[in-house]
Parts: structure tokens; sequence; C-alpha cells
């Protein structure tokens, strides 16, 4: 086994004009007991030399220094690069408002000189506040490091699911669409030579079930790459808001600031993603009447607003842990820069309000 280190002597740099208030605090941390290397500079040049060298754990500063004062050192530390040392103010002079100024201003600790017997403690208590926070601070870059993470994957899954939907979709349209056109045209030519009532009745029932599949083809293609798309977001949501309304019966209106808006391949896809799962949340959950969709580019910002006047959704149901179609949309519209807000309106009826910045889309 190799041998235990010896714990390293905590290393102090005391910023004092006195030599014998340097000597008198260096009495006070030897009657504790404690194992200290102390080293008294003068100037704001040396505190910053040591700074660079990382040769302290401990900064104690008189609060009155020879042209300078400790809020002066202070400023020094927050603005080097290094990591900050926990930093304890000693003064008789200040005054208490001077010892709530710097409290506030981020020090350690106020100690005054005529209770040196205490700063002893003040270090124990500074070194352990500073653990605490640089713990705290290595947490926090840890989560907002995974949250990154978690987002850039999540970006990539949905690329990557979009352009599966868009391999499915003209895999459905030129294969099986093609091929089921085909077979139609053959039945067809079938009908029209059969002399034979009852294979007349079976070819058309067979035409008449080909079209259905056909339209189920149509219907999918539809919903993994809207080819409606690319005539413009207006047009794809225009033509969203009138099958939903004949889907399901509810009054939809739609209403755009322009005929066309311009915007990346991206943005009006997530626009058009965003629509489509608001009106097939309102259908399952709604139990509304009205809905009315709202597009526009005002102040080169893409909104888009989904407004219903059912039930209204509540906060519990929104933080439900498997809604993973609308915190999708929120992942989604942050894909392109974007934002999503969802309100309830007093309880009655519900807004899903999309809004991407159009520079991005011209980058």
């Amino acid at each position: 086994m190799l041998p235990a280190q010896p714990p390293r002597r905590l290393r102090i740099l005391h910023i004092e004009p006195s030599a014998a208030d340097h000597a008198k605090a260096r009495a006070a941390l030897e009657l504790n007991g404690s194992d200290y290397a102390i080293e008294r500079i003068e100037t704001l040049a040396e505190l910053n030399d040591r700074l660079e060298r990382q040769v302290c754990d401990v900064i104690v500063a008189a609060y009155h220094a020879n042209g300078f004062t400790a809020m002066d050192a202070w400023d020094i530390v927050l603005g080097s690069s290094g990591v900050q040392p926990p930093f304890i103010v000693l003064s008789n002079s200040a005054s208490e408002s001077d010892a709530i100024d710097a409290i506030r201003r981020g020090v350690s600790d106020f100690v005054r000189k005529s209770a040196l017997p205490d700063l002893p403690r003040a270090i124990v208590r500074a070194l352990g506040a500073n653990q605490m926070r640089t713990v705290k601070e290595d947490s926090h870059a840890e989560l907002a490091g995974s949250m990154r993470r978690s987002s850039e994957l999540n970006e990539y899954l949905q690329a990557c699911l979009e352009e599966e939907r868009q391999s499915i979709a003209r895999e459905v349209h030129d294969d099986i669409g093609g091929s089921l056109a085909a077979v139609k045209f053959d039945l067809a030519w079938i009908g029209r030579r059969a002399k034979d009532p009852a294979i007349v009745e079976h070819v058309n029932g067979a035409i008449e079930t080909l079209q259905h599949a056909i339209d189920a083809s149509q219907r999918i293609v539809q919903d993994l790459r809207p080819p409606i798309l690319d005539q413009g977001i207006v047009a794809a949501v225009d033509w969203l808001a009138t099958a939903f309304e004949r889907r399901t019966g509810v009054k939809t209106s739609f209403t755009a600031t322009h005929e066309t808006i311009d915007a990346s391949d991206a943005v009006k896809l997530v626009a058009y993603r965003t629509a489509q799962e608001a009106l097939t949340n309102i259908a399952k959950h709604a139990d509304c009447s009205e809905v009315h969709i709202d597009l526009s580019d005002g102040e080169n910002v893409l909104t888009l607003e989904v407004t219903d006047n059912g039930r209204g959704l509540t906060r519990a149901e929104l933080d439900k842990p498997k809604t993973f179609g609308l915190k999708g949309l929120g992942e989604r519209a942050r894909t392109v820069d974007g934002w999503l807000d969802i309100s309830n309106q007093g309880g009655i009826g519900t807004s899903i309000i999309l809004s991407v910045p159009l520079e991005r889309a011209e980058t």
C-alpha cells in the first residue's frame, strides 16, 4: 500500500499594511492549533501575482490598506480567471454599513480586529461555504450539460424521424400507391370486357376496396410528409383547418397576415406539426365547438396560435409524465430557436402559441 499523503497546510494570504496587526493575526491562528501557512502582502500588484499563481486557499484583508481598500482587492479577486478563494475582511475602523456592503458584495465574512480569536472559526466557515458553493456550481454545470445533451439528442431524433417519415412517404406513394393504381386500372379493364354480371359485380367491389386502399395510402403520405407544404405554410395550415372541420364537425376558422409567409423548410415543418398536434389534442380532449387558428409574421417572428373554446387544460394535466405530445412540441420548437406557450383562458378554452424568429430561416 502507498503511504498516506500528509494533509497540505492551509495557505492564507494576508493583505495587511501593519506588521504589528499581521503578527496579531498570526498569533490568533497559532493559538487555535491548526496548521496554517500565512503570507503577508501589502499591494494589489502582489495580490495579482499570487492569484495568477494560485498560491492561496484563503484571503484575509485589512479593510484599509495603503491607497486601497479590501473591496478594491475583492474586485480583483472577482475579476481573476482562476478559482476564487474565500475572502475575509478584518477591520476595526470600518462602519457597520461598510461591513453590510462587503457581505452583500459577496465576501465570505467580516471580523473585527478586536475579536481576532474568531478568525480561525471564520476561516473554517468560509472554507465550508466555498466548498458547498463549488459543489453547487458543479452540479448546476452538470445539469445544464445534461439538459443541453438531451436537447441535442432530441433535435437529432426529430431530424431522423422526419427523414424516416419522408422515406416511408416516398415508398408508400411510389411503390404501394402506384401498384394499387395499376391494379385498379387492370380491374377496370376486366370489368369493361366481362359479360357475366356476377363477375362485373365482384370486379366493381374489388375496385371500390382498392379505392379505399388508395385513399388510405394518400392519407398516410399526407401525414408523413405533407406535399401541401410545398405550397407554403399558409396553404398547409389552411388545409389542416379545413380537413379538421370536415373530419370532426367542429367549426374551424383560419386567418393569416399574408397569403404567403417566407420561412425555411425546417420552420414550416415545425409550424405544420405544431398545428397538427394541437388539432389532434383538441379532437381528443377539448370537447369544444369552435377552433380558431391564426398565423402571422409580425416583427420578423412567425407566430402560430391555435385556440379552442373547450374545457381547457389544467396545470396538472400539462404536468402529467406521459403528455409527450405537447411536451414534444416545445422540444421541436427549440430545434428552430423558437418557443411554445400553452395558456388556459380562465378554465374555458386553451391557446397553444408557437413563436419562431424568422432571421434563422433567412440565414
